[in-house]
């Protein structure tokens, strides 16, 4: 890596709602830090470890694999996912429990990791850092111009507490379309599809060989577009789906006096689907109306299943099983999703068409978005030369082929789905500052 010398004061961070990742300065180009053994990124998720502290002492924080580790592990304290989402709501600057009368404001949760991304970076560089370009999606905030303004705001106060003292900011699919453009020999106009754990985001853009040369882009943007739905919602839905209904989700109540049954309450599924929700379902005033419906259900298995879950704190496993097999859908026709922890031998199966059917809604909504792109721009959609995809959720076949579906002739390319968007934001962060001592 290059040292202060050579450009190493700055570097771009890919601040992901899943994972993250940062870029130094090598060379003629740029290279992803090794956030973690073998790894060029790293989950997003902070744990912060209550377990056998002293009064007095501050929770311990874990990182990453690490930080998911320590949760699976059953270590006492607070697993942090998704801290991105937070950006630009009401919670922003308020706090949290972590567990044992520990608090910690949610924009602190941000700062805490973004300290950790470059104290990495700065180990590898050999040199302080003090300039940084971050990507962020096309919207925050879907529909909302002053809280998608206040999510930028705070995600740059988080940065300049963590010491960095001139923050930049970029499109996060503006920055995959620089790395594509890197591998181009003729000018194209593309449409990028990012597609990562929050957001879906499209931008049209004109990239050539020539434009490699500029830093302001702006003339070369034909439009951009958004919308707040992504892997995180995929993960949810396939939840519900495959996951919770042997826990009892969808399931029927018992027989009435004519016959008839009432579909038990959904409320605590949804809530163990949702991140940020599932801790609510582990306070003892909860567990208790919990455990008080098991007259709710038909079969007394479900609603054992679902307190051997609540009472195991397994919310957060279970949404890993979702993703896992959303994952295992990238190479594999039919995934298993072993629910063992619940309940020995069982499990459920996951195929591609039974979550395309899951996430129709979703992919709908981006199925949309791709197209309104295409209509701000005034471009006719058999005009595109290139798809160009990029983010974690892009690894689901059928829904790859039905972006490209929209637009005929289109060429479909598929980036590093974890990394092109870190690398495009240090090629521009190395177009912004490298000429800059």
């Amino acid at each position: 890596m290059a040292s202060a010398a050579h450009g190493g004061g700055f570097c771009a961070i890919d601040f992901g709602t899943s994972n993250s990742g940062i870029a130094l300065p090598q060379g003629d180009g740029v290279a992803l830090v090794p956030l973690e053994p073998g790894q060029p990124t790293m989950p997003t998720a902070v744990f912060y470890q209550v377990e056998g502290l002293a009064a007095h002492e501050a929770p311990r924080r874990h990182y990453g694999r690490g930080a998911i580790a320590a949760y699976v592990d059953g270590v006492e304290g607070r697993l942090m996912r998704s801290m991105k989402s937070v950006l630009g709501s009401s919670l922003v600057d308020q706090s949290t429990e972590v567990g044992a009368g520990h608090a910690v404001r949610y924009l602190d949760v941000v700062a805490h990791y973004l300290r950790h991304l470059k104290e990495r970076a700065e180990t590898t560089a050999a040199a302080p850092l003090r300039r940084v370009v971050l990507g962020r999606p096309v919207f925050f905030v879907d529909d909302d111009p002053v809280r998608d303004a206040a999510a930028q705001a705070a995600l740059e106060r988080a940065a300049r507490a963590v010491g960095f003292d001139e923050v930049q900011f970029q499109y996060e699919p503006i920055a995959a379309a620089l790395d594509h453009e890197a591998r181009i020999g003729a000018e194209q106009i593309v449409l990028v599809a990012d597609i990562g754990g929050g957001t879906s985001d499209f931008s049209l853009l004109r990239l050539s060989p020539a434009g490699r040369l500029r830093t302001d882009r702006r003339d070369d943007i034909l439009a951009s577009h958004g919308v707040h739905v992504a892997g995180t919602d995929f993960d949810r839905h396939l939840e519900l789906a495959r996951v919770l209904p042997p826990l009892g989700y969808g399931g029927r109540g018992p027989k009435r006096a004519d016959g008839s049954t009432r579909e038990v309450p959904s409320r605590v599924y949804h809530d163990l689907a949702t991140w940020h929700l599932i801790n609510t379902v582990y306070a003892p005033a909860r567990l208790a109306e919990l455990r008080g419906m098991r007259d709710f259900y038909g079969d007394a298995r479900q609603h054992q299943r679902l307190m051997t879950a609540v009472q195991g704190r397994m919310g957060h496993a279970l949404i890993a099983r979702a993703e896992a097999a959303k994952i295992g859908l990238t190479d594999a026709a039919q995934v298993r999703i072993d629910l063992g922890a619940v309940e020995a031998g069982l499990g459920a199966t996951l195929d591609e068409p039974t979550a395309m059917t899951a996430l129709e809604p979703d992919l709908a909504r981006i199925d949309t978005a791709a197209l309104e792109t295409l209509r701000l721009a005034g471009w006719d959609p058999a005009r595109v030369d290139t798809l160009y995809l990029t983010g974690g959720s892009t690894g689901l076949k059928r829904m790859a082929a039905r972006l490209s579906a929209l637009m005929p002739g289109t060429s479909l390319v598929q980036g590093d789905r974890f990394a092109s968007v870190a690398q495009g934001l240090g090629l521009y962060a190395r177009q912004l500052f490298g000429r800059r001592r």
